[in-house]
């Protein structure tokens, strides 16, 4: 199958809704959507977005969603094909954790629309899909990370130049972050040290702080998280040692107030806001991909603005401005961000 590449500018307007699954009825039946998700809402990242956007869409559009959750790998092809039984007009497979149940199962429900969030998955023409260029938000990640270590003037920063990353579960989209995260750390100071670990388990808070405080012990003075629950941890540790974390999906900077430097987001909510309105006014369009990246406004870093009210006159301006140059440098082209292998912007 021949896909084709949809640009996707972002809306930037969305707020978090409450917990309700329906708006007010109108005159026709309600879109049903189910949202599947490899993990649990409550994580204050991507699952959450997730969930908002579809929330976001039942304020506006009057659908019923329902969601399933499961941290077990052995759950998550059930529930994905009892949604799909169930007679859903659009299942939506929140997580690349998704890929292989959807080529398997789509075809058997063509009459029924799927979307993946956070991969491409070609299982036919009635499956789209939204790919997030994670790796050009990582790399101001790593940039900004990179800066702040040699901060010594700064309460937390040590005189070494070694910063940390705890990632989930170890598949391959992560290592689209990780491969930005180096890049841009090494972009600004070729010599610097990056400690990398995987929790296996987007999970376990406990577990994330556990490697979270290893890499402190061995000099890291900012870690940054792309574990989910599993991260929450990783923030822990960084608030209770003194130094600094970087949040990851969504806003994350006010979780613990002067020590989330920044977040690295992706623009989850509107994604999934986004694929319910298509099929809402009828421009569902299968077999096509969304690329979500800085030229588009669907990954960045937040603005400092919880760690500029922390530090005060100490905080680095300098940083915020240099991150500033290298977004407008990646969406304009100038720096191209590597990727993982399979992942960066499908071919048209």
């Amino acid at each position: 199958m021949k896909r084709r590449v949809l640009a996707a500018v972002m809306a930037l307007t969305m707020g978090v809704m409450g917990t309700g699954v329906m708006a007010q009825a109108s005159d026709k039946e309600p879109l049903k959507v189910a949202l599947v998700y490899s993990g649990f809402l409550g994580d204050k990242s991507f699952n959450d977005l997730a969930h908002d956007g579809a929330q976001k869409a039942a304020e506006d559009f009057g659908i019923e969603f329902q969601e399933l959750e499961s941290g077990e790998a052995a759950d998550w092809e059930a529930n994905f094909v009892a949604m799909a039984d169930a007679g859903y007009d659009l299942v939506i497979g929140v997580s690349t954790q998704f890929l292989e149940i959807m080529k398997k199962h789509c075809p058997d429900y063509p009459d029924t629309k799927f979307a993946m969030i956070d991969g491409v998955c070609d299982a036919g023409d009635n499956v789209v899909s939204t790919l997030f260029a994670q790796n050009e938000g990582s790399f101001l990640a790593g940039a900004a990370a990179a800066m702040l270590t040699t901060k010594t003037d700064i309460p937390g920063i040590n005189d070494q130049k070694i910063i940390g990353w705890v990632g989930g579960m170890d598949i391959p989209v992560l290592h689209d972050f990780y491969v930005g995260y180096e890049q841009g750390a090494k972009y600004i100071d070729p010599d610097i040290e990056i400690l990398q670990s995987f929790a296996g388990t987007f999970t376990d808070a406990l577990k994330g702080k556990e490697l979270a405080t290893a890499q402190i012990n061995q000099g890291a003075d900012v870690v940054m998280n792309v574990a989910n629950i599993t991260g929450m941890g990783v923030m822990e540790a960084a608030s209770e040692q003194g130094v600094y974390a970087i949040g990851v999906d969504t806003n994350q900077d006010d979780l613990y107030p002067g020590s989330v430097f920044t977040s690295m987001t992706k623009k989850v909510d509107n994604c999934t806001y986004q694929i319910i309105q298509s099929v809402i006014d009828g421009t569902f369009e299968g077999g096509t991909s969304s690329y979500m990246d800085l030229a588009h406004d669907g990954v960045g870093l937040t603005d400092f603005a919880v760690i500029k009210e922390s530090l005060g006159d100490q905080f680095p301006q300098d940083i915020a401005d240099k991150v500033e140059e290298l977004k407008e440098k990646i969406a304009s082209g100038e720096i191209v961000v590597d990727s993982y292998e399979g992942y960066g912007k499908p071919q048209q």
